[in-house]
């Protein structure tokens, strides 16, 4: 009998000691997948770390057309103000946060910012919105809350997509964004978007010229003909948003035209009707973005009922972690 309860005791040290070391990692923070990694990105050679771990990275601001050494944290603060009004709930608020930080580490392993000398920019073109002047405590308590946190699947920074107002229902990214590849992160969710929500973004109507479309088309790749004869919503998708809008009977990918013709325009591809009517072509359409992601008022309809920033991300992105790489 002492023998069993000296191997019980001897076994109950070994599970508590490895608890502990897993513990002190500090790597993954989230359950989500029981076989996931932490991840080691591939950082360009000019990113420095601070003395906590944190990247150093210079960052082209477009406003004032000049470079700025920070670390990520202090860049995330604008990024953040940038994305989201800073008067939002604050588990709204982290969730983007978390989502801005795992865009940053994704873009430093993967892409060159445009502007020489940089590492990123404020470019919405190539990066994400950006708004020092709107920056906070509300926006400073989010991002030190949600410090170092990066959302993963198997090992590796996700695409952080999100928009704006997903219409009633989020799309895959091979929907929403013609992704070749199928993000197995990404799905297509129903979000109760908050009734607060600009109206614009709600619902609204887009219309161009018979030049605009066709030279859109031609942008796209697709051939039409000189002049628009017909035009109508193509198939769609599990979401509901086209995958292709038909033009003089061809098809044209619905996100690239939407690129083409401006997307603060023809705000998404989430058409509830097409037309060709008083030498016009009118897009009548739900929600605002690509759709693929979070939905940024889905987030704040959910932080408002009590949800906290990681059961937003778990909702909208499946079979993923969120782990801590500096704190």
């Amino acid at each position: 009998m002492k023998i069993y309860k000296l191997l019980c005791l001897l076994l109950a040290a070994v599970v508590l000691l490895s608890g502990c070391k897993a513990a002190t990692r500090g790597e993954e923070r989230i359950p989500g997948n029981e076989n996931e990694i932490s991840f080691d990105p591939n950082l360009p050679d000019t990113v420095r770390l601070d003395e906590n771990g944190v990247p150093k990275i210079r960052v082209y601001i477009t406003d004032e057309k000049q470079i700025r050494e920070m670390d990520i944290e202090s860049y995330l603060c604008g990024v953040l103000a940038g994305e989201m009004k800073n008067d939002w709930p604050e588990e709204a608020l982290k969730a983007q946060a978390i989502l801005a930080r795992t865009f940053v580490i994704k873009f430093l392993s993967e892409k060159q910012s445009k502007y020489e000398g940089a590492d990123i920019s404020t470019d919405i073109e190539e990066a994400q919105a950006y708004n020092a002047a709107e920056i906070n405590e509300n926006i400073k308590r989010a991002v030190e809350a949600t410090r170092g946190l990066i959302v993963a699947y198997r090992g590796e920074p996700i695409y952080a997509w999100f928009h704006a107002h997903s219409g009633g229902r989020t799309a895959q990214a091979g929907e929403g964004l013609s992704y070749r590849e199928e993000a197995p992160y990404t799905q297509s969710v129903k979000s109760t978007e908050d009734e607060s929500a600009d109206g614009k973004a709600k619902s609204w109507t887009a219309a161009f010229s018979p030049d605009e479309v066709l030279e859109a088309a031609k942008k796209c790749g697709v051939k039409v003909g000189d002049k628009i004869e017909s035009v109508a919503a193509g198939e769609k998708g599990e979401s509901g948003r086209c995958k292709y809008i038909e033009i003089n009977g061809k098809n044209v990918p619905a996100n690239e035209l939407r690129i083409s013709l401006g997307s603060a325009e023809m705000k998404s591809t989430l058409l509830t009707s097409v037309s060709f009517m008083d030498g016009k072509v009118v897009f009548n359409g739900k929600g605002y973005g690509h759709g693929v992601g979070m939905s940024q008022w889905g987030a704040y309809a959910m932080a408002k009922e009590g949800k906290t920033a990681d059961e937003i991300i778990h909702y909208y992105y499946r079979n993923v972690n969120i782990v801590q790489k500096w704190r």
